[in-house]
């Protein structure tokens, strides 16, 4: 079956392409292994240089870029270009950092010489979502590179116009010839890949489903992976808040890509004293968005990915209506596109879909709780631990909340957005692991201890 890519706004074919067979990649692992050879004896110095290369590819081709992702999965155009930036920071970070990450970390024993060195393992595989095509890509594949790893791609397969951009953005930085590879293979094809023990770790961000079947196979081979899953982040507002602040950050933690992120804020819990204030200017913040064109530079949110989320998102809000709220609907209807309009839910409870489900979609549900104890105990009740938002007056009570919190990540006063220079990852159902920051570069090596003795 053609691998295919369809425009979210005008529904009309992007680009289609023939997958690789499971021979190809056969062949194409063996070429990858080779190219380790080389990449992993050169310096960190002499590595990053090439990643260096890759962040000045993507500023001078950045609006190109951007229109691929756009096109492919509905992003506004001036998110998708905040988005290509973003990847050349995360270059840059790496650029001017690996080599001191990776330097041999001595300790003092009673031996002549005690020290842990940092050795790539071979051939990692990345298997890699649509919502941030560039980005979640980037992330990997940077530090693994700079570890002196070599990276195979397999993308998810409604942006393979995104996956062989990523791919030449290398080859321009002039990045040798198979240390970066792109796979427009099938999830059964790459299935194949890693229960025949063809690579040395995995690096999966999707769904819980996508973790759990991805996770029993790379543990039968006993290799090393890194699961980026799923979120249902809290964002509490307590009583002594700045509330219209919250208000304005909540618009942008939930529809951001409307509001098809892991880590969108997509349960609002808020102290009952503010929750009516709170309601009415998110509610009038939310009718200020833009719904429209993504290649508009105007817009906020554009149609969500795929056709089928329409439908599912559309369950949910029924889900709602059926459990006691009355959502309140904003944006003009479109006739093409697949478009769902931006949806507060008021009165949410947590036995509706909206706030026991990861949301992937503009809707944003209002929980109402009494004071800081339940607020946590609701943020909590969840199966997802990626991240979490604060909102407080008072930051020193925040961060003794922020403890409580069981997640990943949590923001007092601002919201969730990862960060090169901090580690990103989940618990629970979330995922196992880290990306960026210098846990993430350590993910994919042999952490060597090295004892000398006269």
């Amino acid at each position: 079956m053609k691998i295919k890519s369809v425009n979210p706004y005008t529904e009309e074919l992007n680009w289609t392409y023939d997958p690789l067979s499971f021979k190809d990649c056969q062949q194409q692992i063996e070429l990858s292994r080779a190219a380790f050879e080389g990449w992993s004896t050169l310096s960190v110095e002499e590595r990053v240089r090439y990643i260096a290369r890759a962040a000045g590819v993507l500023r001078q081709n950045k609006r190109v870029y951007a229109e691929v992702i756009t096109k492919e999965m509905g992003k506004p155009i001036r998110e998708s270009l905040s988005e290509i930036e973003k990847c050349a920071w995360a270059c840059e970070y790496y650029a001017e950092n690996a080599a001191g990450f990776l330097k041999d970390e001595v300790v003092e024993t009673e031996a002549e010489k005690s020290y842990i060195s940092f050795e790539p393992l071979g051939v990692i595989f990345g298997i890699m979502p649509w919502n941030f095509p560039f980005w979640q890509v980037f992330r990997f594949v940077v530090p693994a590179l700079a570890a002196g790893n070599v990276c195979l791609l397999k993308h998810a397969s409604n942006v393979p116009g995104s996956a062989l951009e990523i791919q030449k953005v290398f080859l321009e930085a002039g990045l040798p010839d198979n240390v970066f590879k792109t796979l427009l293979i099938d999830s059964k094809t790459a299935m194949k890949m890693i229960d025949c023990g063809l690579v040395d770790g995995v690096s999966l961000t999707g769904s819980v489903a996508a973790g759990s079947a991805v996770g029993e196979l790379a543990g039968k081979k006993i290799k090393p992976l890194v699961l980026e899953l799923g979120g249902s982040d809290p964002f509490i507002v307590l009583e002594d808040a700045d509330v219209d602040a919250a208000a304005q950050m909540a618009v942008k933690a939930r529809f951001i890509n409307a509001g098809q992120s892991c880590i969108a804020a997509k349960r609002f819990i808020i102290i009952e004293d503010v929750v009516v204030e709170f309601s009415e200017k998110f509610d009038e913040y939310m009718q200020q968005l833009k719904v429209g064109d993504p290649m508009d530079p105007e817009t906020d949110i554009g149609p969500v990915a795929k056709k089928v989320f329409v439908g599912e998102l559309e369950k949910v809000l029924k889900d709602a209506e059926k459990k006691g709220s009355r959502p309140k609907i904003h944006g003009q209807e479109h006739q093409k596109g697949f478009f769902f309009r931006p949806a507060l839910v008021p009165a949410a409870s947590t036995d509706m879909k909206v706030c026991s489900l990861e949301i992937f979609g503009p809707i944003a549900p209002v929980i109402m709780v009494k004071d800081e104890n339940e607020a946590v105990e609701v943020a909590n009740s969840t199966e997802f631990g990626l991240g979490g938002t604060i909102w407080s007056g008072d930051p020193e009570r925040a961060e003794r909340l922020a403890k409580r919190i069981k997640s990943g990540f949590v923001v007092v006063n601002g919201m969730v957005k990862s960060d090169p220079r901090l580690p990103f990852g989940g618990i629970k159902k979330s995922g196992v692991g880290r990306e960026l920051s210098h846990y993430g570069l350590k993910e994919f090596v042999n952490i060597k201890t090295v004892v000398v003795n006269k």
